[in-house]
């Protein structure tokens, strides 16, 4: 078998996986245990979030559903934008901080099924959290204020007293180190005066350990014991560096109570009943709602840097359905314009063209979809610019293979020659494009300018994929048809535009 025909099933498998993917149909499969827990609890296993075993029929039989979405802008679908400021002095943290701080924002609201959200650094002091097709501005609010300090606190020698405290307010000595480093706006109240202190001592509650100690947690239904039923409960593990710490504390304290703090407040304050070194086990009469809450708010609530919210903007869909449809349109006929000019001036080249270029749409959507890309205009015309360049590629081809022919080479040799001869000119002006959209997305870093780096990341993606297609699919095709209509082409030239 010939490369051509080794490539040719290849770009075959490739094209019906990209369009697969395109449009993803339902796909029956085997009910795992993990995507069955998550039937019931979506934030339980982050992994089936997006591929979920649902009820399709209503039978109890669940089947696997494949659902790739595509991630639309605030400019096509609305939503909300919210501005996060460091509520501490910039000289006090580091850009790694800052950046560990987007992270952890990032995934408690795609946790709690923001998918689509983009959460951007802005500045030495700034997080942009956008949130399109949010219609709940309070509820998203709410959760980004949620995703503040984690800490285990010390609650030694108030058994007797930990119902009162749970859902209360206190102040923690990882509390007070913070409060040194924030800067107060003027008429501010200290947000640490109202809250509780240690009853006894009159200090602050003792910090162990902050959430970034965390490796993981995640809520479980424990088996049943004895006459009581089973209860839901959340496992978490230690990293390794906070194993010594944590685990001295809790073999020292073991029969005493240890709270859970979120923010300030008491979120629930379990009995120590082993050493717990490199995890465990917290029970408190959970619900199955209260048990997988708080494990999403274990995994994601301790940020490096606390924040406060600077301002938010309700952003409408400034194209609107029948804009996006008009948009929509308008690129089909574009496309189907271009498909035309390929095949009308170029013939048989032209029509090995139109199907690379069909390959190359594909692989551009399935590579928005599977990363994802979330598509604004800015970056939809980004694409379309891309298949602009496609077609140049294949035009730079096509004429130096028309060239070679008139020069007198046999169709082989002159084929050969075109794709080799033209790759330099295709390579350094896609690499050259490519370098602008590298400054492009850099500078979209910057606040304001977000769309200019969704315009670069899909022009980038087109340019990188038309190195592909325009030499190797483009090549492949075009052999495969000139060896099927060999006879026909070595009598009429013309076929081959030249």
């Amino acid at each position: 078998m010939s490369s051509h025909a080794r490539w040719l099933i290849v770009i075959v498998i490739l094209s019906a996986f990209c369009l697969w993917v395109a449009s993803p149909p339902q796909f029956k499969g085997v009910q795992t245990e993990a995507c069955a827990a998550a039937a019931s609890d979506p934030l339980a296993n982050l992994k089936c979030s997006e591929n979920l075993e649902v009820d399709l029929n209503g039978d109890g039989v669940y089947e696997f559903v494949l659902n790739i979405t595509q991630s639309l802008g605030l400019d096509l679908v609305g939503g909300l934008r919210v501005l996060l400021q460091a509520d501490i002095a910039a000289e006090n943290f580091s850009p790694d901080d800052l950046g560990e701080t987007a992270n952890n924002v990032s995934r408690r609201v795609n946790a709690l099924g923001l998918t689509e959200a983009t959460v951007q650094v802005q500045g030495r002091d700034r997080i942009l959290v956008e949130l399109p097709g949010v219609r709940d501005p309070e509820q998203a609010i709410a959760t980004i204020q949620q995703t503040a300090l984690l800490e285990f606190v010390d609650f030694g020698g108030l058994a007797n007293q930990v119902r009162s405290l749970v859902g209360l307010e206190i102040v923690t000595s990882e509390q007070v180190a913070l409060r040194q480093n924030t800067v107060l706006a003027e008429g501010e109240a200290d947000p640490l005066a109202q809250r509780r202190a240690h009853p006894v001592s009159g200090l602050p509650f003792r910090t162990v350990m902050t959430g970034a100690g965390l490796q993981a947690a995640s809520a479980v239904l424990s088996p049943p014991q004895g006459t009581g039923g089973p209860e839901w409960m959340i496992n978490f593990e230690i990293k390794e560096e906070y194993q010594g710490i944590f685990g001295g504390f809790t073999r020292e304290r073991i029969g005493e109570p240890m709270a859970i703090v979120l923010d300030g407040e008491v979120l629930s304050a379990p009995i120590i009943q082993a050493e717990l070194s490199t995890g465990g086990v917290i029970t408190g009469q959970f619900t199955e709602e209260e048990a997988n809450t708080l494990a999403l708010q274990l995994r994601s609530g301790a940020l490096p840097i606390p924040l406060r919210i600077e301002s938010t903007q309700e952003v409408g869909a400034t194209l609107g359905q029948e804009s996006v449809r008009l948009s929509v349109q308008a690129g089909v006929i574009g496309v189907i314009v271009v498909l035309a000019f390929m095949l009308i001036y170029y013939r048989l080249p032209g029509f090995a063209a139109d199907l690379a270029l069909i390959v190359f749409i594909l692989l551009n959507i399935a590579v928005f979809k599977l990363l994802p890309v979330t598509l604004t205009l800015p970056a939809i015309t980004g694409f379309l610019i891309s298949i602009g360049t496609a077609v140049d590629g294949n035009i730079l081809i096509f004429e130096r293979i028309k060239e070679e022919l008139r020069a007198g080479l046999p169709l082989d040799a002159a084929l050969r020659a075109g794709f080799d001869r033209a790759w330099t000119s295709i390579r350094d002006s896609n690499l050259s494009t490519i370098i602008i959209c590298g400054i492009l997305f850099m500078f979209g870093q910057t606040p304001g300018a977000s769309i200019v780096a969704g315009f670069a990341v899909t022009l980038a993606i087109g340019l990188v994929l038309n190195l592909f297609t325009a030499v190797i699919v483009t090549r492949t095709f075009l052999y495969a048809l000139v060896s099927v209509f060999r006879a026909t082409i070595s009598q009429n030239r013309a076929l081959l535009g030249a």
